[in-house]
């Protein structure tokens, strides 16, 4: 079973979230979080910091990651670990996987038309949303 990771990256006032607009399939044209591929061999943790390097140049020592949840798709042969982290300061992001931009968090995480995950987003924003004092104590 293939693993991979989804990175929810808050700004430092946790009012913004980084999102992606995917350029290839799947979701291409659609928001999404960024995250990747578990490499064999690699640590959960240590392939969603190297992830989050790659693909946006937030490093280790910007955001302290917290494994929130998990999604096991049987049916596909696949599961995704979801980690989240607030920044410790302003970081300048970039990569050229997909477009990087911050989004307001009044945004319906939910609308399958314009976010990829089949609503999963929103539900993995509600579910930070009751533990927001975890990462507000970073």
């Amino acid at each position: 079973m293939q693993g991979y990771n989804v990175l929810m990256i808050y700004n430092h006032s946790m009012d913004r979230l980084l999102m992606c607009k995917r350029l290839k399939n799947p979701y291409k044209g659609l928001s999404n979080l960024t995250g990747g591929k578990i490499e064999a061999g690699e640590s959960s943790i240590e392939a969603a910091y190297r992830e989050l390097l790659e693909e946006t140049g937030i490093s280790k020592e910007d955001v302290t990651l917290h494994h929130v949840m998990d999604f096991t798709y049987y049916l596909q042969q696949c599961y995704v670990e979801v980690y989240a982290g607030r920044l410790k300061h302003d970081v300048a992001v970039s990569g050229d996987e997909n477009e990087l931009y911050w989004s307001d968090l009044d945004q319906d995480f939910f609308d399958m038309s314009r976010y990829a995950g089949e609503g999963n987003i929103g539900h993995m924003i509600e579910q930070v949303n009751m533990y927001k004092e975890i990462f507000l104590t970073d």
